[in-house]
């Protein structure tokens, strides 16, 4: 897993731990949450997928979101 980079929508290389902010709202499946356009998303962790990071936030626990709708903070 340590040789797969992770890079955000504006090509910036993302690591564990990492804080990113949301460039698009999104709607999360499985539940009528919608996560706003500019939420920043603190202590993220990289999956071994380089489209993918999987973090918290306050409304949806264990989300994993895919990279091109973030830009690091």
């Amino acid at each position: 897993m340590a040789d797969v980079i992770v890079r955000d929508s504006n090509g910036t290389q993302l690591n564990e731990g990492d804080s990113v902010t949301l460039i698009k709202d999104l709607k999360v499946k499985g539940t009528s949450e919608t996560i706003k356009r500019g939420t920043l998303v603190k202590n993220i962790r990289l999956t071994g997928h380089p489209g993918e990071i999987e973090c918290n936030t306050k409304q949806v626990k264990g989300l994993v979101l895919k990279t091109e709708f973030l830009k690091k903070a």
